[in-house]
């Protein structure tokens, strides 16, 4: 192990290397060396032609994190799992200054693990039938997990491919190929003499030592960021990559490179265990007091909807997405809905899940997890219900949360652990407005009323992107729903056998055809068996079940 300044390290990258940065969202991500490469490339023109992965999205949605990769000419493949918090990527992709790739978070998590293991790549179902499968003669729509023009000039022109459809045993599937990773770079806390890193002061351990194994057995470098170096470690557990895998170890001073999240500086309840019966009961009434003065808008109605989904299936394992789904669980709690537990893809299980900069994190969690490990668990069925945001949805049920529009309103949100879920899920609810851009809604006395339409029509006749893929889910026998504040669908048979969206219930108040089906962009079924929304959903005061 060799102690280096962030420059030092820095300048140990070479032109053309496959750098892999672990993080997630706002947190573990080593800023102050990605923040020294950025110097270096604009100061010197080195390291160029980098091709950068990563499996969780990193940064700020402005210039922290794998942001710093996005200079034309430093990146010349950015191969990530989320891209929404890396806007400057985004921008890179689209103006065709870098190939774009965006392959599911889950699997890149699990192809550090393979190439760890010397295997060949990683065999999985996991992004069949979506914008990720190779098999464009098949549907125009699948595209191997290219975003740009360039990335899919690079496939035309024989490079080789991200991921290959294959069939094993007479079975569909995908095979993503390993790579060798040049670079690792690393997040902890501090490291002792040997090198030995403890993730104690991190919100989460995610795929720390699968990156460090991938580089390691690949004759790679691993470059660990911590707050400090001690003599030894006065605690086992939280020692996450042990000394003989670091090659060098940049201690940072400065707190503002190494937050907790890119949203907080510190939260203790992040590093503490679960408090027991009488702490939760102390906290779900501190809850419901700041859930029950929420206001009645668009967003808050959709919530309240999807908690009644919750109370009625009793799911036992819930995973809920960022934005929009994470208030659900406090919401249900505070109405008198329990027996769930929820966990997040980075790896906290239980507890309070946070939102924004900070999603990833849970306040006093049950368990954490290592990242590969919870992608084990979700692709292997083990979530009951999902609850999951809908950017874009159309009349086959399909939903698109990964790239949208063309020309200068582009924008690559990428779809991270989004298509591990959906296609792990026992069961799925997607939630999100009708429309956008203006919306305004009134309620409070039981009944809903359209204020101002918003401008955008979410409900389309065919999604740009197809990040999920509703009749082969369907075949696959998955219960799913779409919650909007004025209707609820559901995909159900029509005369044919074809799953079809299906309008199940609309608010009350509300009328069927102006404000339900002339504000969808596209036709759909109503069911012969309409009912109205719950009512408590729309009265003000406190929600209870």
């Amino acid at each position: 192990m060799l102690l280096k300044t962030a420059d030092e390290a820095a300048a140990l990258v070479q032109p053309g290397w496959t750098v892999a940065c672990a993080g997630f969202v706002g947190a573990g991500h080593a800023e102050a060396v990605t923040a020294a490469l950025e110097r270096r490339f604009l100061a010197t023109g080195e390291p160029r032609d980098l091709t950068l992965v990563y499996s969780a999205g990193q940064g700020d949605r402005g210039r922290r994190g794998v942001n710093h990769f996005g200079n034309a000419g430093m990146t010349r493949v950015v191969c990530g799992g989320h891209w929404r918090s890396a806007p400057r990527l985004s921008a890179l992709a689209l103006a065709e200054a870098c190939e774009g790739w965006n392959l599911p978070q889950g699997v890149i998590t699990h192809l550090y693990r393979a190439i760890a293991a010397g295997q060949p790549g990683l065999l999985t179902r996991v992004g069949l039938h979506t914008f990720v499968d190779p098999r464009t003669t098949l549907d125009a729509r699948y595209q191997g997990g290219a975003v740009n023009r360039r990335a899919l000039q690079a496939l035309a022109a024989g490079r080789r491919p991200w991921v290959e459809a294959v069939h094993f045993r007479g079975e569909e599937m995908l095979f993503y190929p390993a790579f060798p990773v040049h670079c690792a770079l690393l997040r902890a806390t501090s490291a002792d003499a040997r090198g030995n890193l403890s993730a104690h002061g991190e919100a989460f351990h995610h795929e720390l030592l699968a990156v460090a194994q991938a580089a390691r057995n690949s004759g790679g470098l691993v470059v660990a960021q911590v707050k400090a170096l001690v003599d030894h470690h006065d605690t086992l557990a939280p020692v996450r990559v042990p000394g003989h895998l670091v090659d060098v170890v940049v201690v940072n001073t400065d707190p503002d490179l190494h937050r907790i999240t890119f949203g907080e500086q510190d939260n203790p309840g992040y590093l503490q265990p679960w408090r027991g019966e009488a702490a939760d009961a102390a906290e779900l009434s501190a809850a419901a007091a700041a859930v029950d003065t929420a206001m009645l808008d668009a967003r808050t109605l959709v919530q309240r909807r999807a908690v009644l989904e919750l109370a009625q299936r009793r799911h036992r394992v819930v995973n809920l997405g960022v934005g929009m789904p994470a208030a659900v669980g406090a919401m249900a709690r505070a109405a008198g809905v329990g027996g769930f537990t929820l966990t997040v893809e980075a790896g906290p299980i239980g507890g309070t899940p946070a939102d924004g900069l900070s999603f990833g994190a849970s306040a006093w969690p049950e368990a954490v997890v290592d990242q590969p490990a919870q992608f084990d668990f979700y692709d292997g069925g083990g979530i009951d219900l999902a609850v999951l945001g809908m950017a874009e949805l159309d009349a086959s049920g399909n939903v698109n949360v990964s790239r949208f529009g063309e020309g200068d309103a582009a924008s690559i949100a990428g779809v991270g652990g989004f298509i591990n879920i959906t296609q792990g899920a026992r069961a799925l609810v997607f939630v999100g407005t009708l429309t956008a851009g203006g919306l305004q809604v009134a309620s409070g006395d039981g009944r809903l009323r359209i204020v101002q339409e918003g401008r955008v029509k979410k409900l389309v006749p065919a999604v740009s992107h197809l990040s999920y893929n509703a009749p082969y889910m369907a075949r696959r026998g998955q219960q799913v729903r779409y919650i909007t504040e004025r209707a609820v669908f559901e995909l159900r048979p029509d005369a044919h056998g074809t799953p079809r969206l299906t309008l199940i219930e609309i608010a009350p108040g509300v009328d069927l055809q102006r404000d339900v089906l002339d504000a969808c962009g596209t036709p759909v079924a109503v069911a012969a068996d309409l009912r109205t929304m719950d009512e408590r959903i729309f009265r003000a005061g406190p929600l209870r079940l």
